[in-house]
């Protein structure tokens, strides 16, 4: 596979330095590193973001998610590998990443489930994880971005 161009936040030279304060501004809501890799990973997964999903594999490890918790992330309903509040900002990011599937994008149960796990501030760092990996994933799916290969 080749890329049909560089990604375009590289292409507009102020793109990603912007994008990178926002991950960078993220990272400093109070949410477990492990967690926003999680949700990261989880929604380039569902994006089909290859380059996303092999970078994220990369970035989870660094931050301390074990091999387990890594290859059971997209059965993470079934792998006994979360707590809680992972499992809750994982379902949060579903709804969020699969605005489309249901006529209530992110139910109440979801929301009110990652709620009590979370603070304001926290669900803020989560939703903007959410936001900018599926930017991200959009981003590098659309330009076709070889998964494994750097900018």
């Amino acid at each position: 596979m080749q890329a049909r161009m560089d990604n375009p936040a590289t292409v507009i030279p102020e793109a990603m330095p912007a994008i990178l304060d926002l991950l960078k501004a993220t990272r400093k809501g109070g949410v477990p590193e492990t967690t926003l890799e999680l949700v990261h990973l989880r929604a380039s997964q569902i994006n089909g973001c290859g380059y996303c999903v092999v970078g994220g594999v990369r970035s989870a490890r660094k931050a301390g998610l074990t091999e387990e918790q890594l290859s059971a992330v997209a059965a993470w309903r079934e792998a006994p590998y979360f707590s809680d509040a992972e499992r809750a900002a994982l379902s949060l990011t579903e709804a969020a990443t699969r605005l489309s599937d249901r006529s209530d994008p992110v139910p109440d149960q979801v929301w009110d489930e990652a709620a009590d796990h979370y603070d304001e501030q926290q669900l803020a760092a989560i939703i903007l994880m959410i936001g900018t990996t599926n930017l991200f994933n959009r981003l590098n799916a659309t330009t076709r971005q070889v998964a494994g290969a750097t900018w």
